[in-house]
């Protein structure tokens, strides 16, 4: 950083000119080729979409560019180095003077724009005339080249420290479902275990026909109801709008029947699209126990949804006859025990890690932002 303070000094002490996008003597902006995806065909050659590379063929149409997505990753920008095929879906964007802006540095600075607040459309999409008129700062060429340069080793350490930590992350699940499965299989229980199915052992409770025009319309910020949708979708809402509508208030298992087939233990009010259904245990079974038992379940309950049809779905049966060990309630309990202890450790983990991962990209964007911050030449002082 002592050195890209000496390279200012030296040459923009004073800040340095703004030159807007449309100034077609420094930079051109133009569509990639193609409305569709070529094939694959195992070429020599990334192929740009919107979001990154998305094929590879034995052509090329630029190089040396950023790609902005147009359709799509509306706004994104990835950055090609070599040759390369853009397709309609991304918008090129070249340095015409290479004596005057550096390619690298023009890259970083477009991603500093936030392009995607240009989109415009109810299918969103960015043309070069939303934002030809930005202005950004070139400075002389030698301070670009040195900020790239420090961008470049900023990049490479935070995407070296995000893989370690989504690594650890993984294994820390890992380590869970491991210990999970070890207790549920019952295999150091010296007990008698009996066998029954599902639809014996716990009572199914029944959704509200709610739709998802009035999940969007029920919710409320800071609501204490929780209203399950199809996949992740969820809402919160108040008892106001849910007058209507069955609410669940005792601990039981959601099952998530369609899109992302899972199970989830709730343990505060909710209620659900009847496309779903959920389980209370009855008295031979602690609830917490067929939760933790069903967990190990959910990788068959996700090959029989996607045996189904494009959307993953699975049907009642499917949960109905899955057959669930019934041992010593006490023991359930002491298992619940030992698992809940492992989830929360899980759970603490993964919400830390999530954040240190989000720090430590906030931080790049915070020293980025600040290298490729200049005073205006006209207006320094």
């Amino acid at each position: 950083m002592i050195k890209i303070g000496e390279l200012i000094q030296q040459y923009c002490p004073k800040g340095c000119k703004y030159i807007p996008l449309k100034d077609t003597s420094y930079f051109y902006f133009h569509h990639g080729k193609g409305n569709k995806i070529p094939e694959d065909t195992g070429g020599i050659y990334d192929v740009y979409g919107a979001n990154g590379v998305v094929s590879h063929i034995d052509e090329y149409n630029c190089e040396d560019v950023s790609i902005i997505g147009h359709i799509g990753a509306v706004g994104l920008v990835n950055r090609c180095k070599e040759k390369c095929f853009v397709t309609y879906n991304g918008t090129i964007a070249e340095v015409c003077d290479k004596s005057m802006v550096n390619s690298q540095y023009f890259y970083y600075v477009l991603t500093t724009l936030n392009l995607p607040s240009y989109k415009k459309g109810s299918q969103p999409f960015l043309s070069v005339s939303d934002y030809e008129d930005i202005e950004i700062p070139i400075p002389p060429l030698p301070v670009q080249e040195e900020i790239a340069r420090i961008l470049d080793k900023f990049t490479e350490l935070k995407i070296e420290l995000e893989t370690e930590l989504e690594t650890e992350l993984e294994m820390r699940k890992k380590q869970y479902e491991y210990y999970r499965d070890k207790l549920i299989s019952l295999e150091d229980y010296d007990g008698e275990v009996e066998w029954k199915p599902l639809s014996k052992v716990a009572k199914r409770l029944k959704g509200s026909p709610v739709t998802a025009g009035q999940m969007k319309n029920m919710a409320v910020e800071g609501g204490n109801i929780t209203i399950f949708g199809g996949g992740a979708t969820k809402v919160q809402t108040d008892e106001k709008h849910t007058s209507k509508f069955s609410i669940i208030t005792v601990p039981s298992v959601l099952v998530k029947s369609r899109g992302i087939v899972d199970v989830e233990y709730c343990d505060f009010p909710y209620t659900f699209k009847q496309e779903m259904w959920a389980y209370e245990g009855l008295k031979d079974i602690d609830t917490k126990f067929l939760y933790y038992y069903l967990q190990t379940k959910v990788d068959m309950l996700r090959y029989k949804g996607s045996i189904m049809g494009s959307m993953p779905q699975i049907k009642l049966d499917d949960t109905e006859t899955i057959m669930v060990p019934i041992i010593d309630i006490n023991e359930q309990k002491r298992i619940v025990d030992i698992l809940d202890k492992f989830s929360t450790l899980t759970s603490d983990i993964s919400e830390g890690l999530p954040a240190e991962i989000k720090m430590r990209h906030q931080q790049y964007e915070y020293y980025r932002d600040k290298l490729l911050t200049f005073d205006r030449l006209e207006d320094a002082i």
